[in-house]
């Protein structure tokens, strides 16, 4: 594999996505980056050194104001937080793909990076059955209409910072239903398939 190889994984909540991630990076032996970025952001804003991480999260994905046209617009101090945390989540990928091979979960990271010319993105989703009995498996009492609901928060995230359809074929290079596949089956696929593009 290629030393520039970056790979960006975008999960339905419930499909096994964050362990997907996992499985591939530790069979390439590379770093993958999820919510340490979102850590690693908020460092560089002072207003969120007190405000645990999974807060930090949460607000990320606060509705945006409708009244900002652009964040291009206006100075970096009147940037709402959440569009603020967003840029620096963007610089914070920017940096670490230019180092080298990585994993990204999440954060837009199929879009941000979409320029590299070795940057393959998937998306993994499953079957609301095989979410459910995850769910239930992995954490607590969530229900489907709360698995969705934090999907909807994802798709909202995803189009207003990207212009593009969370989900959408045409955003990705495979899409991947861990419902029919087991999740190593489903890092084993990833790889190969990066194996067979970079062969070309």
């Amino acid at each position: 594999m290629k030393d520039n190889t970056l790979i960006t994984i975008t999960r339905q909540y419930g499909s096994g996505g964050r362990e997907i991630s996992s499985i591939v990076a530790k069979k390439l032996g590379l770093r993958r980056y999820d919510r340490k970025i979102v850590e690693m952001a908020a460092e560089k804003l002072h207003d969120y050194s007190d405000m645990p991480i999974d807060e930090i999260i949460k607000n990320s994905y606060k509705d945006p104001d409708n009244s900002t046209s652009g964040i291009g617009d206006y100075a970096f101090e009147r940037i709402p937080h959440f569009n603020r945390m967003y840029i620096e989540q963007a610089k914070i990928i920017l940096e670490v793909a230019k180092k080298g091979s990585a994993v990204f979960l999440g954060r837009c990271a199929d879009y941000i990076l979409k320029d590299f010319p070795n940057c393959y993105s998937f998306f993994i989703y499953a079957d609301d059955e095989f979410r459910l009995n995850r769910a239930k498996d992995h954490y607590g009492s969530h229900t489907l209409k709360d698995l969705d609901k934090e999907d909807a928060n994802r798709q909202n995230y995803y189009s207003y910072y990207t212009g593009q359809t969370w989900g959408d074929p045409k955003n990705y290079d495979l899409m991947i239903n861990t419902s029919k596949i087991s999740l190593e089956e489903a890092a084993d696929l990833i790889i190969k398939y990066i194996e067979l593009k970079q062969q070309d």
